[in-house]
């Protein structure tokens, strides 16, 4: 696949920018640290896939997150994404000091809904985390130990954003383990007002 839908067109993007311990509830339940500069990873285009996969060489745990379409710098559009997460890789990983690449990076790795319109003000942003009807997470911009605002510039510090280029900003608490069968459902809110939303059910 490798796309992404904005406003009904098929986009490739050039990078997945990726935005680590964003969330200072996910800090805690993963018994991390609250770092001291953002923490930013990324995962290649061919990490974009379609189909949720409940294992790929180990069991794959779920984390929702709040997603930007980049076009001409700016956020252009939101998104509801998936960062699929080989844990027990990761930890491994983490205790030997070595990238995420394994864990994070491999094909379909990454998985959005639509992206649609990006409200004028970002501020309000958040999203709900829904598994067979039961809301896992649920959190926003309010609570980013660097929103947006923050975010952006940090990262233009280092990289230029190319048109339709994902920004995947972070985690709330209330990560996982995919279930094969297990039914998702990811939306995205301004506020009250529904902005977008898929389903997924793993396999």
């Amino acid at each position: 696949m490798h796309q992404v839908q904005f406003m009904g067109e098929e986009v490739t993007p050039g990078k997945i920018i990726c935005i680590g311990k964003n969330y200072a509830a996910h800090i805690a339940e993963m018994d991390g640290q609250v770092p001291d500069a953002m923490v930013v990873f990324m995962k290649p285009p061919g990490a974009i896939g379609d189909t949720l996969h409940a294992h790929a060489g180990e069991p794959l745990h779920y984390e929702g997150e709040i997603s930007f379409l980049m076009r001409d710098g700016e956020v252009a559009g939101i998104g509801f994404g998936l960062d699929l997460t080989k844990r027990a890789l990761q930890g491994k990983l983490k205790k030997a000091g070595l990238p995420w690449e394994r864990c994070k990076a491999f094909d379909g790795a990454a998985l959005f809904s639509e992206f649609v319109p990006a409200p004028a003000n970002l501020e309000a942003l958040r999203l709900e985390t829904w598994v067979d009807g039961e809301c896992r997470q649920n959190g926003g911009v309010s609570m980013m130990l660097y929103p947006p605002a923050v975010m952006l510039p940090e990262l233009q510090t280092f990289t230029h954003f190319a048109d339709n280029d994902i920004i995947m900003t972070g985690t709330p608490s209330g990560v996982g383990e995919i279930k094969p069968g297990e039914r998702f459902e990811g939306r995205v809110f301004d506020g009250n007002r529904l902005l977008v939303e898929a389903t997924w059910s793993a396999v």
